[in-house]
């Protein structure tokens, strides 16, 4: 341990080997009007003054240099990730041709890394999700690092569940492993509610963060076993970079690959190999995530800093409330007065106006594809 500004850190051992690899894709449609299709969440400023991917990459940076990050995003956002991430070189923010979900992403960084470093480890990091404590994450990844790089294993990092979430994809951990990991015995993709509070009751179900580590060969012979004819693709895509022919291969291949997450891909069909054979390790962790994947999410994680001193649901030019409670409210240059109302989201941007409620913010996502039948594509 270190003291640094009266406090206590953990001091991090950087693995020379460790390469995060963050996905940054997507458009964020449940944060719209403020989400557009080259402005998705993750280039947002919704917890800070640093975007959502500018808090990503700052969190990593004790763990690896620069030069090791690589960002899988798409055309569109491209331009404003290398704006934002100035340090990271342009090769490093590779951009999909076509949408493919996260296994094709993933393991299309592990075939490149592979040829780079035989030794890699890769962590695999949404762009957009909220860590309260940076430095219990910092050591987290570490000791699972660690984990990845001793063998053929997996490793991902688990939330103990706070409620019965029908949201999350959770993990059932089996028997305790000598390194404070967890052996996992199965996934399972967002539960109904009766299911969900099984789980919860249980006690030894965790939240699926979608944050993994592995070595790249361990992944790259996953999907062989497993995404036999997408791997093919992936090797060809690979061994093309750095030359004249990986823009035109890249463009031809990738549309190919399966479109399947790397949950269902390659975790599911593993862990159905059983607990002591699978190599499947759940870290339990607790560094204060969220994954802001809603307006309410981001109205509870600002209510909760607010009663740490620290946050404000309300962002506007001034305010006057009178019997109104539990509201989020994001209106900037102008004075809000809130009047006999509970529970609403309301969103102005300069061409649109959102009004929900907390209940209903989910379902946001529906407008942006009402815009897109409509051929609305200024809004989107």
């Amino acid at each position: 341990m270190t003291v640094s500004n009266g406090r206590l850190s953990t001091i991090v051992k950087a693995n020379p080997h460790f390469y995060p690899v963050i996905l940054a894709g997507g458009r964020g449609t449940r944060f719209w009007p403020l989400s557009r299709k080259r402005r998705a969440k993750q280039l947002l400023a919704l917890d800070g003054k640093q975007t959502m991917i500018q808090q990503t990459v700052a969190r990593l940076a004790p763990m690896a240099a620069p030069s090791r990050f690589w960002i899988i995003t798409n055309d569109d956002l491209r331009p404003a990730i290398l704006r934002q991430l100035p340090k990271l070189h342009a090769k490093q923010i590779i951009a999909e041709p076509v949408g493919r979900n996260t296994a094709p992403a993933i393991g299309l960084a592990a075939f490149f890394l592979l040829r780079h470093d035989p030794e890699a480890v890769l962590g695999l990091f949404p762009s957009d999700h909220v860590i309260a404590d940076p430095a219990q994450y910092r050591s987290t990844l570490s000791r699972g690092i660690e984990i990845a790089a001793a063998g053929e294993n997996i490793v991902v990092l688990g939330i103990r569940p706070t409620r019965p979430e029908t949201g999350y994809g959770y993990i059932e951990a089996g028997a305790p492993d000598h390194d404070g990991s967890l052996r996992v015995r199965r996934f399972t993709e967002k539960p109904d509610l009766g299911l969900a509070r099984q789980f919860l009751d249980a006690g030894n179900y965790f939240w699926n963060s979608g944050m993994f580590l592995w070595r790249a060969d361990t992944l790259a012979n996953a999907l062989r076993e497993h995404l036999p004819n997408t791997a093919v693709l992936l090797e060809k895509i690979a061994a093309a970079y750095g030359t004249r022919k990986f823009a035109e291969t890249f463009r031809k291949l990738y549309p190919k690959c399966e479109n399947i997450s790397i949950d269902y891909a390659v975790l599911e069909p593993r862990s159905v190999k059983g607990e002591a054979q699978s190599r499947i390790f759940c870290l339990p962790s607790d560094f204060g995530w969220n994954d802001l994947g809603s307006w309410t999410a981001l109205h509870e994680h600002h209510v909760a800093k607010a009663k740490r001193g620290g946050g404000n649901p309300v962002s506007t030019a001034g305010r006057f409330t009178l019997n109104a409670q539990n509201n989020y409210v994001h209106v900037l240059g102008k004075f809000v007065a809130l009047v006999g109302v509970s529970n609403l989201v309301i969103v102005e941007t300069e061409d649109a106006l959102l009004i929900t409620t907390l209940d209903q913010s989910q379902d946001v996502g529906k407008v942006v594809k009402h815009l897109d039948e409509k051929k609305l594509h200024k809004l989107v």
